[in-house]
């Protein structure tokens, strides 16, 4: 028994050896994946090369055995053009082997960065071996381990912790090499919180230290389109591209803002890049409201004025176009309520207007003339038979509720006698949804 349990431990560390050997040899792996024994004859036969497929591991290992360690015959492993697969067979002993190696590596390390300075020359009598008395080949060890077991497991929270804490102590060239494998992580596993997370400690890491900082951005904002086109709805790279907009220049802001739209109308269910949309525009707004200039005409505050009223023209014909989608809605009321309270209730945001009353009111009546017959538009093309249709009505519904808290009390009286021209709201609701009837009378009366 004692002898089996050797032999497949030494099989589990063959495997890791060659994983390690293979991240190492070709450091430009961008894409990794873990496929069934038989996709990899598939792969090597592709690539030109037939092989002998082996279903045993048993065999695997025999063969391994009488081979060079850190050679593979692409029954295990496949790696061509930058690109890696790992059978499914062998997941677990390799897991077990990488989580093996790096438990002892990290602990190796961190007793031997612990030690204090007097006791160096006691350094290798403490960890029992002296070629582990090289903190460079500890922190080689614990790199290399982690790495092999992230890819296995990437929520290991441990192993991304290790790295941060050698990555600390070391040049800024590392801070990149992490960047690169939490996106071969995120390339088959692209909502690992942990990834996203490292990625951002990075970039915190390096501020102010970086001096093309400004490139990386740009990079991890396209990395976040290229995950997304194939990870729908993926709300941690969205939110990972959100964050990202603080360490953005005024003109990567806005050039990001115009780039994402054609996004957002290919995506128009995809409620993420609407968000990303409000928090770039939350940006501009930010930025012109903490540098404001004596001028309220400046170019800076017309230009502003211009983009929120382009897209909320945008959005109408979205919504027309796209009927019951509810992010389309959601994102008009964002669009309105900033739209009410720096353009037209607040003279201070309002550029080139007169300060009077009677000019707010107007530009008030104007902007409740345009919503009411956008809603009045939207209702009047329904197809009751559709669940689109009968989504609209309640995202109309809901939009009505909604404006009639963010119009200021001293219009609202108005607001209820342009309403009336869409007719009995409630009714419509009643007939799309009958089940919440009591719902709708409650919120109607």
């Amino acid at each position: 028994m004692m002898t089996h349990s050797s032999s497949s431990q030494d099989y589990e560390f063959r495997l890791l050896g060659q994983l390690e050997h293979i991240l190492e040899s070709d450091t430009l792996i961008d894409e990794v994946g873990f496929v069934h024994p038989t996709q990899l004859v598939a792969l090597k036969e592709e690539a030109g090369s037939s092989i002998n497929h082996v279903s045993s591991s048993q065999q695997s290992e025999h063969n391994m055995f009488m081979t060079d360690p850190f050679s593979h015959d692409g029954t295990i492993f496949w790696n061509q053009e930058h690109k890696l697969a790992i059978s499914t067979e062998v997941i677990f002993p390799l897991y077990n082997a990488a989580k093996n190696a790096f438990l002892a590596s990290v602990e190796q390390y961190k007793m031997l960065i612990n030690l204090p300075a007097k006791t160096d020359n006691s350094v290798a009598e403490t960890v029992q071996d002296q070629h582990l008395a090289s903190k460079h080949f500890l922190e080689s060890e614990v790199m290399k381990h982690s790495k092999a077991l992230l890819l296995l497991s990437c929520d290991f929270g441990t192993a991304w912790n290790s790295r941060k804490l050698v990555v600390l102590q070391e040049i800024l060239s590392l801070f990149m090499d992490e960047l690169k494998l939490s996106a071969l992580i995120l390339s088959y596993s692209p909502k690992s919180d942990h990834a996203w997370s490292h990625r951002r400690w990075v970039i915190k890491s390096i501020a102010g230290k970086c001096p093309n900082l400004q490139e990386i951005v740009v990079k991890e904002s396209e990395l976040v389109e290229k995950i997304a086109e194939r990870s729908k709805m993926n709300y941690r790279a969205w939110h990972h591209r959100c964050w990202l907009v603080s360490y953005m220049t005024k003109d990567q802001v806005l050039d990001e803002f115009n780039k994402s739209r054609k996004w957002a109308e290919l995506h128009i269910a995809d409620n993420c890049c609407f968000q990303y949309r409000k928090r770039l525009m939350l940006r501009m707004l930010e930025d012109i409201c903490l540098n404001q200039e004596n001028d309220l005409c400046s170019s800076n505050m017309m230009g502003l004025y211009k983009i929120w009223k382009e897209e909320l023209d945008w959005d109408e014909m979205l919504i027309k176009r796209y009927i019951g989608r509810e992010a389309l809605w959601v994102h008009r009321r964002f669009l309105s309520q900033y739209w009410v309270k720096h353009f037209v209730s607040n003279i201070q945001y309002t550029p080139c207007h007169s300060e009077d009353d009677h000019s707010k009111n107007r530009d008030m009546y104007i902007f409740m003339d345009n919503e009411v017959e956008l809603l009045h538009t939207c209702l009047a093309v329904l197809d009751d038979d559709f669940e689109d249709g009968q989504a609209q009505v309640t995202f109309v519904a809901a939009y009505v509720f909604w404006m009639s808290k963010q119009i200021p009390h001293s219009q609202r009286t108005e607001l209820e006698e342009k309403l009336k021209r869409i007719g009995d709201l409630r009714d419509l609701l009643n007939k799309v949804d009958p089940a919440k009837a009591q719902l709708w009378n409650g919120l109607m009366s």
